[in-house]
């Protein structure tokens, strides 16, 4: 028999072949669940296949440079590349369409920011620490004083692998720069030495008792046995998913998971839209007050932009009372790693810009915006875009899906799948074993610095020193045929100023140092 076989070998292949197809044209034939299955038997299967993959080819055969989203090839390129520490230049001249509606203008100085006069905190030279220290207004016993205006957001462990998070950790403990927990509690891939932002959520993973309900107790001692957690987040809201609580399916619900969050394993982790601790203004500041009683932290909060009833409130009774968050973190609908109900994602909450110009000038007006930190979240990853953040009253950014880009996301969109080809947004342990955590370590240090290298070129070209000085003058936006506004003048306020010297020298034949 073994004889036959040698020798026909090729009749025999061809053969199996065939018998295998017959069966799966049968199976195809006899179900009803796909029509598609049903009608073209075998063939079918390949339209399936192609979908499945389309977003990955549509990539790199389809989509042109500044196609794709939600960020484009060259969008992508400049992470990879700044993440690998490789050359991140571009040549022969941009490929934008500078006078399309909206575009921005970054307008340099006659007399730039001499480099060889910028003063360094360390031995990093891209260090830019931000300007405010959290929960000094508010006399926290625990101020925190951010080392670095670029950080990264809010990923929970879960959504994320340990490989990704435990990566993120060691980039960020390296680029001296926050990281931000997530809903999704503090694991143990949290614990490698980067400050942390703790995220709290509706869920209150992490920090609630055996029913299921938010505990001070359990709060304070996770406080005191980590001496890395630096400040609270509460989030009222998201970009990606605003009035709506977060999503971590079922399948990515491990025992590791279960036991970070306090959650049954293998079940759909199905966060409350909104917080049972509080239902009006004057509750949310007596929580954020009691949080910061007992644990001496910085406590703020996070918010997707809607309405702005809210905000009036806030700002009113925050003057009133002299509490409330020492810090807010405005999204824009432009942010979103994780999963979420198509209609959230594209019509819910208003985009980074629009939200943050109707917020900001609410506390301008009552006088407090000086004593609270202002952070920007929303595809912001990206030097233009950050010096914008901080023209309009940012003192210090959070980026994510870019982090995600810098230690190896390659924009599959399959996040929602436990099926993340990159090992970056899934548990499965195969394809987490592909993300070599001190490689992804490095790049995700490399980006931050690359980031902030190049923000400080913007700013020293604008005749700055700290990024935190743009306010509004050198940015314009093209708003119309051959007409370009100031961005002050499209927003109707100016950021409040910052106190640091600059060299402008606006009319003038030599630069000169104004306040």
């Amino acid at each position: 028999m073994f004889a036959a076989i040698t020798d026909h070998w090729l009749l025999l292949t061809i053969g199996g072949t065939v018998g295998l197809l017959l069966i799966v044209a049968i199976y195809d034939t006899m179900q009803r669940k796909h029509t598609i299955l049903h009608n073209f038997p075998i063939v079918g299967h390949i339209r399936y296949w192609l979908e499945m993959i389309g977003p990955e080819m549509r990539q790199y055969w389809v989509a042109n440079d500044k196609e794709e989203m939600p960020f484009n090839r060259d969008e992508r390129s400049w992470v990879y590349a700044s993440a690998k520490g490789e050359n991140s230049n571009f040549g022969f001249g941009t490929t934008e369409q500078i006078y399309s509606i909206g575009y921005p203008i970054i307008k340099h100085a006659v007399f730039p920011f001499p480099e060889h006069k910028a003063e360094y905190i360390s031995d990093d030279k891209t260090a830019i620490p931000c300007l405010k220290i959290m929960g000094q207004s508010h006399d926290r016993a625990r101020p925190y004083h951010p080392q670095s205006v670029i950080n990264i957001s809010a990923m929970s462990f879960g959504s994320l692998g340990s490989n990704a998070v435990s990566a993120m950790n060691i980039g960020a403990r390296e680029a001296h720069c926050f990281h931000n927990t997530g809903e999704g509690g503090i694991s143990p891939y949290h614990g490698h030495g980067a400050d942390i932002m703790w995220q709290i959520g509706t869920g209150y993973f992490g920090a609630r008792d055996e029913t299921g309900r938010f505990s001070l107790d359990v709060l304070a001692q996770r406080v005191e046995a980590n001496e890395s957690i630096r400040c609270i987040e509460v989030k009222l809201s998201q970009g990606a998913k605003p009035g709506k609580g977060g999503i971590l399916p079922g399948k990515k619900v491990s025992a590791e998971i279960a036991a970070t969050r306090g959650i049954p394993i293998g079940r759909d982790c199905i966060s409350p839209n909104a917080h049972s601790e509080f239902d009006t203004v004057d509750e949310l500041i007596d929580w954020i007050e009691r949080i910061a009683a007992r644990t001496g932290l910085p406590v703020g909060i996070k918010s997707a932009i809607g309405s702005t009833g809210f905000w009036h409130k806030l700002a009113g009774r925050m003057r009133e009372r002299g509490e409330g968050p020492d810090f807010i973190t405005i999204d824009g609908a432009e942010g979103g790693t994780g999963a979420a109900p198509l209609t959230f994602s594209d019509h819910v909450s208003l985009p980074f810009k629009i939200g943050f110009a109707r917020v900001y000038p609410i506390f301008q007006a009552q006088g407090i915006s000086k004593d609270i930190v202002w952070f920007g979240s929303g595809k912001l990853g990206f030097p233009d875009r950050a010096v914008i953040a901080f023209a309009m009253g940012c003192d210090a950014i959070q980026i994510a899906r870019e982090s995600m880009l810098a230690i190896g996301c390659i924009q599959a969109r399959k996040c929602h799948t436990d099926h993340c080809p990159a090992g970056v947004a899934t548990q499965n342990r195969w394809l987490q074993a592909g993300l070599d955590v001190d490689d992804k370590a490095k790049r995700m240090t490399r980006y931050i610095q690359s980031f902030r290298k190049e923000l400080l070129s913007l700013s020293y070209a604008c005749g700055y020193q700290h990024p935190c000085q743009f306010n509004g003058r050198e940015i314009e936006f093209s708003t119309g045929v051959n007409k370009f506004s100031k961005l002050h003048d499209v927003l109707g306020y100016t950021r409040d100023g910052t106190g640091l010297k600059e060299t402008r020298a606006s009319n003038a034949t030599e630069p000169t140092l104004v306040e």
